[in-house]
């Protein structure tokens, strides 16, 4: 069994890494990775790769930094002379990148049996491209690999059991990929307090506007006069706080760190305040509360459990969140949401079966 295995961005890597281990069990199976560029950056070097023990890609077609409609374009066009070069049994794709979306429609165009991993996820937003990518993708599939009952939940209301689609509950692979990591992570090199916060600050919503941007700082600043705040930060929106003159004197800002570095940060923070998808879950996986700098989330059944709390932008609302709920630490830990760590091994497992 061939699988060609579509991604572009360096969590969807991360993701991978550990499908790609389970793999590597079974002679019978061969994984052919293509890296579409559409999230290139220096540090998805060759070192990058050694360090988290992932394959490298076989095939990297340098799309990236072009409009949503160019950059899919282009990518179904190469992944499509990829796939008739390879000839996979399977086209597998993870969550919701313009790449994932290309991987699904070169798939479906060349009838060429689509495994999505992370299916079933909803924001119920349909202004995020993401929304729109994920969804075409769970429709075109062969086989929705999903995280949690809520994403099997989503499916079922949206009809997917009258669709000739299998679906699966397998748990979550980021899960399996943190537990992994956390054997190899190590501390940065950074001035720690005894207690620090971890804060992640990224999304177009919240860098793009500037009002959201000087509440959630604002916020910030506050809550750094109490504890310290860990601030790895991306150089455009450093460019960004810097012109526009909003303060930062209570933050420690740093410069991006390594993924195996920000899992030792996550394993030993005492909260998480990020606008990240991928933190929310890991912040879970670790045990740590998180207040998420957004107005909607996939990832509902932390609101449930009172590990997560929506804040999105509003000053009043992070402080609170922050000094009366946080600090009451009424989260629960005890159930698995996300599996028990082996979501990888059911995936490859049910992919041999489909194929018997």
């Amino acid at each position: 069994m061939k699988i060609l295995t579509i991604l572009g961005a360096r969590p969807q890597f991360i993701k991978a890494g550990s499908v790609s281990r389970e793999v590597a069990k079974y002679n019978e199976i061969k994984e052919v990775i293509v890296h579409t560029g559409q999230h290139y950056d220096a540090n998805m070097s060759d070192i990058f790769f050694e360090e988290m023990q992932i394959p490298k890609p076989d095939y990297f077609l340098g799309i990236g930094g072009k409009s949503h409609g160019a950059m899919t374009g282009q990518m179904i066009e190469k992944i499509e002379e990829v796939a008739l070069k390879e000839r996979p049994d399977w086209i597998m794709v993870y969550g919701d990148t313009n790449s994932t979306l290309a991987g699904a429609l070169v798939a479906s165009k060349l009838h060429i049996k689509l495994a999505h991993i992370e299916a079933g996820l909803r924001s119920f937003n349909m202004k995020m491209p993401e929304e729109i990518n994920r969804i075409v993708t769970d429709r075109v599939s062969n086989i929705l690999f999903c995280p949690t009952d809520t994403a099997v939940q989503n499916l079922r209301n949206e009809g997917f059991e009258n669709f000739d689609v299998k679906i699966i509950k397998c748990g979550d692979v980021m899960q399996d990929g943190a537990m992994f990591y956390k054997t190899l992570s190590f501390k940065p090199a950074v001035s720690l307090q005894e207690n620090f916060i971890l804060c992640t600050v990224h999304r177009a919503e919240n860098t793009n506007e500037e009002t959201r941007l000087r509440s959630i700082f604002e916020s910030l600043e506050q809550i750094g006069k109490d504890q310290q705040i860990i601030l790895p930060l991306h150089p455009r929106t450093k460019k960004i706080l810097q012109q526009l003159n909003i303060e930062t004197h209570n933050i420690t800002i740093v410069e991006p760190l390594g993924y195996l570095e920000m899992v030792w940060l996550i394993d030993n923070c005492s909260l998480v305040v990020t606008d990240s998808g991928c933190l929310q879950k890991e912040a879970y996986f670790f045990q740590k509360q998180c207040i998420t700098l957004r107005d909607e989330t996939e990832w509902v059944e932390l609101l449930a459990c009172g590990a997560n709390t929506l804040v999105g932008a509003d000053k009043n609302k992070i402080l609170d969140t922050y000094l009366n709920e946080v600090k009451s630490n009424k989260a629960s830990f005890t159930s698995e949401l996300y599996g028990n760590g082996k979501a990888s091994e059911k995936i490859i497992k049910e992919l041999l079966l489909y194929n018997v």
